[in-house]
């Protein structure tokens, strides 16, 4: 009698693996895939934050939040089907944004809308600031500047401000 009892763990324990290893696999692929349709994107990822119009495509934003570091766009094509999702706080959406000749309107686009906006006092521009983890590793923060014609002035790097412990005293 222990010979059947023992069958079925072993059975039972292969089962919870092969469940388990499914769900780890889930957790690696995106939460949805081109081609979906508009409606099974809103049914997955819920309501945007914001909705941007990019030509013949419409661009859904998922905001990363107060202190959030990621920001995802997901691009609905004119047959209102989804064309990408992508993570778009990186280096690279940054660094492709142009001085003096994008507006606001590209920098929305392009990467969203930002965590802070502000004006210094000694620029006469307002900055957009971005939190964002920086090639995945470091708190970083991108400020787009903006003239009063809303044109990008110019794009700097840094560190990112909200994480700067060294401000902390005991």
């Amino acid at each position: 009698m222990r010979q059947p009892i023992s069958r079925l763990c072993a059975r039972l324990l292969a089962a919870a693996a092969v469940l388990g290893l499914a769900g780890c696999a889930s957790l690696l692929q995106p939460p949805v895939t081109p081609g979906q349709s508009e409606q099974e994107v809103l049914t997955r990822l819920g309501a945007p934050s914001n909705v941007y119009q990019d030509g013949n495509t419409r661009l859904f934003e998922y905001g990363a939040g107060a202190f959030g570091q990621y920001q995802y766009m997901a691009r609905i094509g004119p047959d209102h089907r989804l064309v990408s999702y992508q993570q778009v706080w990186t280096v690279e959406n940054f660094h492709a944004i142009r001085p003096n000749v994008d507006t606001k309107q590209d920098v929305l686009n392009r990467v969203g809308r930002p965590t802070e906006v502000t004006r210094y006092a000694r620029i006469p521009y307002e900055a957009w600031n971005y939190g964002f983890k920086e090639s995945g590793v470091w708190n970083s923060q991108m400020t787009v500047y903006f003239t009063d014609a809303g044109i990008v002035q110019k794009v700097e790097n840094g560190p990112d401000p909200r994480y700067d412990d060294s401000r902390m005293r005991f």
